[in-house]
């Protein structure tokens, strides 16, 4: 049975995610088109089969990951299509992660307001080498990590043996997290959906201290790095040599774009922000603030930025409303949370209070 938005979805069924990653695999161009594989993603298929979209209900929105799955040639009766489903259930849509392509389109149909959201950085991975190896203070990390014992190698989901390890990394690495873990397009359960992801492994002593997943991007050939997760045991240096190794192996295959996402309020990209009501500034300067608490934004930014990208591109939210609004912003945030962001926020307050306690305990 076709999925619409317009009927209630179970779990999606294995036929459902078989189909999609086909289409993926035919026409993934977005960075984050891989993602909607991922749990808790309700996946809508166009009438002929040909297309996909991957989204997630919030409040009266529907929060698009990324932007449709088809031939480019079809993006305009994709985004019609989602849309007039969309308002039959009395709902707005949002494209989380959208490019360039994504603004253009929705523009035909009615008003568009743009979020940037932040940049992601790019490398052409046949690039890599000359660049980390001019840096001293990466080679060092590199170093670090070799003196501690620590390897990386490809990892094959069909090596059960270290999958225990693998999880245990994940328990561990979420555990340091300041905020409850988070779903949409940063869910940390990826290992039993691995399909076409390719994982590289760091190992300390034959134990796993950490390891990365880096998701397809079909037409770019290229890859997303979804995830970089380090243990309790993993030295100082390991999530550089995973990435140094990562991007070398991918090099060789070669593949000729590969980004770690976005960075969240970067402006790495050179795009200034469209000019924003006050109503919608003030949130957002508050969310920097207070949330740095909980995630340190500009210490990811920094992290990317010191592996020299050779590019960054700007990624927006787009809604099919005039402008911007507090709605907006709370529905991609329910997004995230799987649940009530003010409900969220509390969670996260609790945990930072426990975690500020046991310290001095």
């Amino acid at each position: 049975m076709l999925d619409t938005p317009t009927r209630k979805q179970g779990p999606t069924s294995r036929d459902k995610l078989l189909r999609a990653r086909d289409l993926i695999a035919r026409y993934g161009w977005n960075a984050m088109s891989y993602q909607i594989l991922n749990p808790g993603i309700r996946l809508w298929f166009s009438e002929d089969l040909h297309g996909v979209i991957g989204y997630v209900d919030t409040h009266d929105y529907r929060v698009v990951a990324g932007s449709p799955v088809c031939d480019p040639s079809r993006l305009p009766e994709m985004v019609r299509a989602f849309g007039r489903c969309a308002l039959e259930e009395r709902k707005r849509v949002c494209y989380f992660g959208a490019q360039e392509r994504i603004p253009a389109i929705m523009q035909e149909f009615g008003p568009v307001a743009m979020l940037l959201l932040g940049s992601q950085p790019v490398w052409h991975p046949e690039n890599w080498k000359s660049r980390v190896s001019s840096k001293a203070s990466l080679r060092a990390q590199f170093s670090r990590a070799r003196n501690k014992h620590v390897t990386v190698t490809p990892w094959n989901s069909g090596d059960s043996p270290l999958s225990p390890g693998l999880e245990r990394c994940l328990r561990e690495w979420l555990a340091t997290r300041g905020l409850p873990p988070m779903h949409f397009l940063i869910e940390p359960e990826t290992l039993d959906r691995i399909y076409d992801r390719r994982v590289f492994v760091a190992e300390r002593d034959g134990k796993p201290v950490g390891f990365i997943v880096a998701s397809p991007v079909q037409l770019r050939k290229g890859w997303l790095i979804e995830q970089i997760i380090r243990g309790y045991d993993a030295p100082n240096g390991t999530a550089e040599l995973m990435l140094d190794t990562a991007m070398r192996n991918l090099a060789e295959s070669g593949s000729e774009y590969v980004t770690l996402g976005l960075s969240p309020l970067s402006i790495r990209s050179g795009i200034p922000q469209l000019p924003l009501p006050v109503w919608i500034n003030l949130p957002l300067r508050g969310v920097r603030i207070l949330g740095s608490r909980f995630y340190n934004f500009d210490g990811l930014d920094s992290f990317k930025a010191k592996f020299m990208p050779d590019k960054w591109e700007p990624i927006y939210a787009v809604s099919n409303e005039p402008s911007i609004s507090l709605r907006t912003l709370y529905a991609i945030a329910g997004a995230f949370s799987g649940t009530s962001p003010v409900w969220f926020l509390l969670k996260a307050s609790v945990r930072e209070l426990q975690r500020e306690l046991r310290k001095i305990l």
